[in-house]
């Protein structure tokens, strides 16, 4: 299902809010779940850039963090996660429980990061 906050929340110069709560595990303390919408997720795939190759391999001969390749990642969880979150608001939830994030190679030089939940409407105790 595509819905504008979906595709808006593919930029991340524009990213939808992070108040809705997301948490690993599958309880809140201090809330209860009242319904659950269901599965939620968000994706992206990102390649590398030719550019950012010389610049790790120039980094393998010194070592170190390959700062390039670190940032891309962040902004690959983050965006990812953002299409998890505008997913969940537009079939109502409030809250996303057991979030899970895993990540593929999917042909030389790119990778899916993939983000999932349960998507839940919470309430206080």
């Amino acid at each position: 299902m595509t819905t504008a906050l979906t595709q808006s929340s593919a930029d991340l110069a524009h990213r939808p809010g992070e108040s809705l709560p997301i948490v690993t595990t599958d309880t809140f303390d201090g809330k209860r779940i009242v319904r659950v919408v269901g599965l939620v997720r968000g994706n992206t795939i990102r390649a590398r850039h030719v550019g950012n190759d010389i610049l790790a391999a120039l980094k393998t001969l010194v070592g170190g963090e390959i700062s390039e390749y670190t940032k891309m990642m962040a902004e690959a969880r983050e965006q990812a996660l953002d299409r998890m979150r505008a997913e969940a608001v537009a079939r109502g939830a409030n809250a996303v429980v057991g979030m899970r994030i895993t990540t593929a190679m999917v042909m030389t030089g790119a990778a899916e990061i993939l983000v999932y939940g349960t998507g839940v409407v919470v309430e206080d105790v």
